[in-house]
Formats: C-alpha cells, sequence, structure tokens
C-alpha cells in the first residue's frame, strides 16, 4: 500500500495522550480496530468515541488480535489491536505469534502499569519486551506522551517494511492521561524494493537454459495486480507453479500452470516433480518447515537444484539455502519486472511437463473421488460448495485435519480469499471469519473447524451476532482433537490418551447467542442445511458428524493403527 503523504499538522491546543494516540491512527489510515476493554488505557478508549474509527468489542483477547490479524492478511495494512495489561496481554500472544509466523502486519497496543510502579510487580505488570521479544518485529514502551507520533509512525514502518510482522507498543496508564502540544507524524509510506535489471537478465537467462523449471510462490506483501503480473509471466513461460502452505490465494487454481499446493499430506506426484526439476524460483517465500517438508525437499544449505531465491527481507536470503541467486524485491514489482520479460524467444520445452502437473492437480483435488467411512461424505460436501458458493468466498480456518478438505478441495481462484495461520494456531477460523467479515461484509465468509478447534476462540461467534455478521461455520465433529490421535495411533497404537473429547450441541449453541444452528448427519442433509443458513441472514453453525474412523481423506483410524502394529512387529 503506498499512501499520499500529507503535511504533519501542528495542534497549539494541548492533549491527552490517549488523544494523541488516536489521532495517529486515524491520519495513518486505520478505519476498524479490535479490542477487549481495560482500565490501563481508558483514555485511549475515550478518544476512540468520537473517532472516525470502527471499533469490534470482542470478547477474548486472543480472538481480537486474531480478527486483526486476519485484516492485516487480507490488506497488507497493519491490522490494529487493544488488549489490556497482564492477562490481556498474555492472551494476545496467540494473535502476535500467528502474525510473526504468517509474515502479517500487525500491532498491538497494550495496556500497561503506572510509569511510578514499575520494576515493583504491580497489578498485572509484565515486562513487554521480555514477554513479546522473540515473535515481534519490535516492541516499546511510550513513556513520553510527547514522542507518540514519532514512535507510532515508526511501529507502522517496521510492521510493514521488508518481512511484515507484528509490533506490540506499551502504553502506560498515566502517560495516556498526561496533556502535551505535539504535531503529528506524517502518515506512513511502504516502500517496495524493485529488483535490478542485471538481476532480471540473470535470471532470464537462467530460465533459458532450464529443461524442467518449476515457481513456488508464497509470503506477503502481495496484492491483486502482482498476482495478476505472476499469472501473465507463468503464462508466457508455461510455467508450472505451485503455492506454499496456506498461500493458495497467490496463484488461480483454475489456471493451466497450475500444480497444487506444498502443504500437509501433499500429493506425491507433486514432490516428485520438484524433486526433479533443474531451476527453482522461490517467489516471496522463506520455505519453511511445511513448505519444505520438514526441511527435507531441499538440501541445505546447498539444494540439489539451482534455486532463485526472491524475497522482501534481505535477512532471509541466504539463511537456510545458498541460492544460485538470491534477489532481494518485493513481490509487486518483482512480478512486474517478471511479466515485463514477455514471451520467451522459442516454445518452451517443459510445456508438457507443466500440462501434466496441472492434470495432476486436478485428479488430486476432485472430491468427486473420495470415499470415507460414515454417512457424512465429506467428498459430496466440498462438490457442492464449489457449485454453489462464489469464487471469491473468504475461507477461514484454524489447525486441524479437518481443514485438509478445505486446502485439498477448494479451488482458490481469487486474492484475498483465504485465511489460514501458517503457524498452525487452533481456533482461529471464528476470529478470523468475524474479522474478514467486518472488513468487507458483501463478501460471503465460510470458517471450517473442527469441534476441539472450534471451541478454541468459539466465544467470538458472540461478536460475530453483536455485530449482525451472517458468517457460516462448517464443524466437522469427530469427538476427538483428531490430528493429535492420528499421530498417537501413529507412534502408539491402541494406546488412546488425552485426545478424547465430549462435545455439546453446536447447532443449540448457536441459537443460544441469537444464531441460526442446524445439525447435519447426513450427505444428504447438508445442502438444503446450508442453503437455510444461507437464507437466514445470521450467524450459523452446521454442526456435521463425521465417523471417527475418517480421519483423512484417503486414511482411517484403523489403517493407520493397523500399519503401525505391523511395523512394530517386524
Amino acid at each position: 500500500m503506498e499512501t499520499t503523504p500529507k503535511a504533519p499538522t501542528t495542534s497549539n491546543a494541548p492533549r491527552t495522550g490517549g488523544q494523541v494516540l488516536v489521532d495517529q491512527l486515524v491520519l495513518h489510515g486505520v478505519k476498524q480496530l479490535f479490542c477487549v476493554p481495560g482500565e490501563s488505557y481508558l483514555a485511549a478508549l475515550d478518544a476512540l468515541h468520537d473517532a472516525k474509527v470502527e471499533v469490534t468489542i470482542c470478547r477474548q483477547e486472543g480472538g481480537a488480535t486474531m480478527m486483526a490479524e486476519a485484516q492485516g492478511k487480507l490488506t497488507g495494512q497493519p491490522g490494529i489491536c487493544f488488549v489490556t495489561r497482564g492477562p490481556g496481554a498474555t492472551n494476545a500472544s496467540a494473535g502476535i505469534h500467528i502474525a510473526h509466523q504468517d509474515s502479517t502486519p500487525l500491532i498491538v497496543f497494550v495496556g500497561q502499569v503506572a510509569r511510578g510502579m514499575m520494576e515493583r510487580e504491580a497489578f498485572q505488570e509484565l515486562d513487554y519486551g521480555a514477554v513479546f521479544g522473540t515473535m515481534t518485529k519490535w516492541t516499546v514502551q511510550i513513556d513520553d506522551a510527547a514522542r507518540i507520533p514519532e514512535l507510532v509512525s515508526r511501529a507502522f514502518h517496521v510492521a510493514t517494511s521488508g518481512r511484515p510482522g507484528p509490533v506490540v507498543i506499551a502504553l502506560p496508564e498515566d502517560m495516556l492521561t498526561d496533556m502535551v502540544t505535539v504535531p503529528d507524524a506524517r502518515p506512513y509510506t511502504v516502500n517496495e524494493i524493485h529488483p535490478g535489471a542485471d538481476a532480471i537478465a540473470e535470471l532470464k537467462q537462467r530460465l533459458e537454459k532450464a529443461e524442467r523449471p518449476v515457481v513456488i510462490v508464497g509470503g506477503t506483501r502481495w496484492d491483486e495486480a502482482a498476482v495478476q503480473n505472476l499469472v501473465s509471466f507463468a503464462s508466457h513461460w508455461q510455467l508450472p507453479v505451485y503455492c506454499s502452505f496456506r498461500r493458495q490465494m497467490l496463484f488461480p487454481a483454475n489456471h493451466a500452470s497450475y500444480g497444487g499446493d506444498l502443504g500437509l499430506g501433499v500429493n506425491p506426484k507433486l514432490l516428485a516433480r520438484i524433486r526433479a526439476s533443474d531451476l527453482v524460483i522461490v517467489l516471496g517465500g522463506r520455505l519453511s518447515e511445511i513448505a519444505s517438508q520438514s526441511y527435507e525437499l531441499f538440501s541445505i544449505p546447498e539444494p540439489q537444484q539451482a534455486m532463485v531465491h526472491i524475497h522482501a527481507d534481505a535477512n532471509e536470503l541466504g539463511r537456510l539455502y545458498h541460492a544460485a541467486q538470491s534477489i532481494n524485491a518485493t513481490p509487486q514489482p518483482m512480478a512486474a519486472a517478471l511479466a515485463g520479460l514477455g514471451q520467451p524467444a522459442t516454445a518452451p520445452r517443459w510445456a508438457q511437463h507443466t500440462q501434466d502437473a496441472h492434470a495432476e492437480y486436478l485428479a488430486w483435488s476432485d472430491p468427486a473421488k473420495i470415499q470415507i467411512p460414515g454417512d457424512l461424505q465429506m467428498g459430496a460436501v466440498m462438490g457442492h460448495l464449489r457449485e454453489v458458493l462464489p469464487a471469491d468466498t473468504i475461507f477461514c480456518n484454524g489447525a486441524g485435519n479437518f481443514a485438509t478438505w478445505v486446502h485439498r478441495f477448494w479451488p482458490f481462484t481469487t486474492f484475498a480469499s483465504q485465511l489460514a495461520p501458517t503457524s498452525g494456531s487452533m481456533g482461529y477460523g471464528p476470529p478470523a471469519g468475524v474479522g474478514a467479515k467486518r472488513l468487507w461484509p458483501e463478501r460471503e465468509v465460510v470458517i471450517f473447524a473442527g469441534d476441539g478447534d472450534f471451541l478454541m476462540h468459539g466465544q467470538e461467534f458472540a461478536t460475530a451476532i453483536q455485530y449482525s455478521l451472517p458468517i457460516i461455520v462448517v464443524l466437522l465433529d469427530n469427538a476427538m482433537y483428531g490430528t493429535i490421535r492420528m499421530h498417537q495411533e501413529r507412534e502408539y497404537p491402541g494406546r488412546v490418551s488425552g485426545t478424547e473429547l465430549k462435545n455439546p450441541d453446536f447447532a443449540a449453541y448457536a441459537k443460544a447467542f441469537g444464531g441460526h444452528g442446524e445439525t447435519v448427519r447426513t450427505t444428504q442433509e447438508f445442502a438444503p442445511a446450508l442453503a437455510r443458513a444461507r437464507a437466514s441472514g445470521l450467524p450459523s453453525i452446521l454442526h456435521c458428524f463425521i465417523d471417527p474412523e475418517a480421519i483423512t481423506p484417503t486414511g482411517t483410524l484403523s489403517g493407520i493403527r493397523k500399519a503401525a502394529e505391523d511395523k512394530q512387529r517386524k
């Protein structure tokens, strides 16, 4: 995002620290923020009373921070969250950690004890630098209200520059009531890093010499134009493109160059194609644990394939992989430069390879081919969702085996349509859905959740009710922490411990809050239940009962257990 800088205002009228703070948010373009109120920042809450900023009141600080993070993920602008000190701050840490691992711009304002009480372990006092130092790009405490414009401006620049991430700002409560006369800062600007002409020429030469090149796209700082430029580049050169874990909105699944995603439970044919490549262009991503298949897809530090690594943060280049070529550039100008290469001089040698990769993706992601134990067939459910939902539906999910149904079988074709934590944080779906619906109320928002996953932040369903946000939760109930149970059966077959759940009636749960609830036990019940939920205009939960045996789209618990027992006997 680029903003047009304005001259800073100079006010001769004294303002409270809280008013100065809110004025900075407005001038930096903040339209919405999320909070759980606390007495530690009452002066800021008072200043928000008359500000042109929509405040979403949330039910738990982790959910509030995830809502803000979701908006940061969708827009590229910092999500904004306010939480109180101590317990409020530690609750917020789940969302801060997501922003850190997902490279999402986020600014969390945290209340703090009065300056005169610090270092005495006062009520709910925390050393925020010590608590958040390893999961933020910057953590700072503002002790002088006159420095609010300076430090808040820096926070916006830090959160959005290089590899984006979270910033935590501590606000001593007495500082917020100090009266100061201070000019505002200028609105922040985001600086794009352009690739040099020599780097583009070298990359083109590598492409022209390659036999089986691939592109792996990931990371943040993308926008719709950058995605379209990447599509143009891939089309001109007929390149196979793979998306990193939970970054599928960065390339349309219906494009002839799309080969699938590097997530969990990857198509073995996809991995074989990448391993057989001779040139790997990594555009925007870090190739972290999941995308790199536990760091085994490419050798560290010297990949067997020639690698071109393109990243917005120079510190990520060479961190794990000694690439044949490293380019420090942000996705927007880099994608534009790649699109500017135009058509290659001769037809690419790898065109059939690209066609085959896309055909393999289509076969792998066809829900009609999937049969699981039980009366509710999730393959048919996903097929129905593909038929009736708009292409720009925003899908949200937390962590668990249930998410595979979305990642494998929903064809992401629209930018800014996916909210999923690469950090694998449970409970992300409900607050992310609220954040998305607050941002774009005209878009349909569907949340996939597991029974264990949903109740991590299920209380934010009340937030959806409060703001009349008709999100739809597809809640898959198999009465267990399924992912852990799967690993348990693989490592300790038959010894079930700590993974069983007894669940409430989630349809009744939805109705108790004032929403729409449906119980779905069979395939035939799903389509009419979904139609009623969409027509209700209310936040909705579809409580879908899944056979516990159906632990993955292609595997069963008993099958995993038997394989582990057979292995132990050998």
